[in-house]
């Protein structure tokens, strides 16, 4: 079944939407929620979680905004950062887009934080498209480097280094701007 078609049973609230959701989208969700929760049981917890939030959250889908699979893919890493949260199991989860703002933010912590935001999106654009994939698939997707070996056909060692040296390259590159 077609997205389009999975999307139109999802808005009409048919059970069907929600069936071939995690038929066609199911593996995707547990690929993603796999590196940063260990245990089965979790991942098929948070899969059923995901397929509520978009069942819940679908009148949010824009397609102008981005594609269907991106807005599930971000929904699993959330949700499945949410839930390692939750359970108290995962307490090294860390949301790069945490936001550590009280209730009332300050104006110019604001300011701040969406500086650097725009900053770092910066330096991470200048990145080659290998380095910005690697760099994605540890620090968003909260991948392993064995993981990420295997997946690009590449040594574990040689993962490490390459992930070394981005984060060298975007220290620097964030210094000179910084001074």
């Amino acid at each position: 079944m077609q997205e389009k078609d999975i999307i139109k049973l999802i808005q009409a609230r048919d059970d069907r939407g929600a069936e071939e959701l995690l038929l066609n989208y199911g593996p995707l969700m547990k690929y993603i929620v796999s590196p940063i929760l260990q245990s089965a049981e979790d991942r098929e917890e948070c899969v059923s979680d995901i397929c509520m939030r978009v069942w819940n959250n679908i009148d949010k889908f824009d397609s102008g905004k981005g594609s269907w699979t991106g807005w599930i893919t971000v929904i699993a890493r959330n949700a499945a950062i949410s839930f390692g949260k939750r359970s108290g199991k995962y307490s090294d989860i860390e949301a790069l887009d945490t936001d550590l703002a009280d209730d009332s933010p300050d104006p110019s912590d604001e300011l701040i934080r969406k500086e650097q935001a725009g900053l770092l999106k910066n330096a991470l654009s200048r990145l080659s498209p290998f380095e910005y994939d690697l760099f994605y698939r540890k620090y968003y997707y909260k991948q392993t480097a064995p993981q990420i070996a295997r997946e690009l056909g590449i040594t574990v060692k040689a993962a490490e280094r390459r992930l070394d040296r981005i984060k060298g390259k975007l220290r620097k590159m964030l210094s000179e701007v910084l001074r």
